[in-house]
């Protein structure tokens, strides 16, 4: 029963990831990406600052710390966040969620150049998988038909557009967060960090949401504010405060494998929500997204099923 715990734990904030883009899409039309970014974090950060203060952990950042602490804080909340408004504004969902829930395969490569963390074969073909998963899953048909049969080329140039490269920055930029964390929180409780660094980092995202909207707050109704609350205490407060104290003690390839799973959760959401409903390349996807995280986390087990440590 614990390991059952632990394991939905560990899926949790790909769930919420995964719901909140639900909640957060028919926002950022009417507030702008960077306002919704902004209120995203800054709430988030304040919420895992008071638990961290009510449950008598250290609210401070060790000295020791502190830059580690700045460049996560640089990377994770201001880059990574400041990339993801500005990609969503230029590209599709698509597209553009296949981009970013690339990071676990980035993860995957600095966590075994960083940490030495063992990919043996069964932990490749995982990985592959898992990318090959969400393209089904985000890429549309008639674009994966160009891809599988080499052709028209010029065409499938056209399909891309000005956000995507954008939103392949904003994935290395996460994948580079959840690596940073490890060297953020030597000496610092992690949960205090992830708080911190949202506060400190979501600050220029409400500035120069401010400035674009002349210092106004879009009219949104109770439902719109609902939905926004959820994106921000759930999706982010939640969802980032597991995310990376999971981060900062489990194995990093592994763990991030789960990240194949956020487009599953949200297009269950939408299907639930929004009565969309998934095409068959796209229950394809599913199957290959689960097939990814059973291969990618029972690696060492699938490919020495003997107990050998592997070299």
């Amino acid at each position: 029963m614990a390991s059952v715990r632990l394991w939905l734990l560990m899926l949790l904030p790909f769930a919420l990831w995964g719901t909140a883009m639900t909640a957060m899409a028919p926002l950022l039309e009417s507030g702008g990406s960077w306002l919704v970014a902004a209120l995203r974090l800054l709430p988030a950060g304040v919420a895992l600052i008071v638990w961290v203060a009510c449950s008598g952990r250290s609210l401070f950042i060790d000295s020791r710390d502190l830059g580690w602490f700045a460049l996560f804080t640089l990377v994770d909340a201001c880059l990574f966040q400041g990339l993801l408004a500005h990609g969503l504004s230029g590209t599709g969902a698509g597209l553009g969620s296949v981009l970013i829930d690339c990071q676990p395969l980035i993860v995957a490569l600095l966590a075994r150049a960083l940490f030495a963390d063992s990919i043996n074969p069964v932990g490749w073909v995982g990985l592959g998988l898992g990318f090959a998963g969400i393209l089904c899953l985000g890429v549309p048909a008639e674009l994966l038909g160009h891809w599988w049969l080499l052709r028209d080329l010029p065409a499938v140039i056209e399909v891309f557009q000005p956000g995507e490269v954008t939103m392949l920055l904003a994935a290395l930029a996460m994948a580079l967060g959840t690596v940073l964390i490890r060297f953020a929180c030597r000496y610092s409780d992690p949960i205090a960090a992830t708080g911190w660094h949202m506060i400190l980092g979501g600050l220029p995202l409400l500035l120069i949401a401010a400035l674009d909207r002349h210092f106004s707050l879009p009219a949104w109704d109770a439902m719109d504010w609902l939905r926004m609350a959820f994106a921000s205490l759930l999706g982010s407060a939640l969802a980032y405060g597991l995310f990376f104290w999971f981060a900062n003690r489990r194995d990093l390839t592994s763990f991030s494998s789960l990240g194949f799973l956020t487009p599953v959760f949200a297009l269950a959401t939408g299907g639930w929500l929004l009565g969309e409903r998934l095409t068959s390349v796209q229950w394809v996807g599913v199957l290959m997204v689960l097939l990814s995280v059973v291969c990618v986390s029972q690696r060492r087990r699938l490919w020495e099923p003997d107990g050998r440590v592997e070299g």
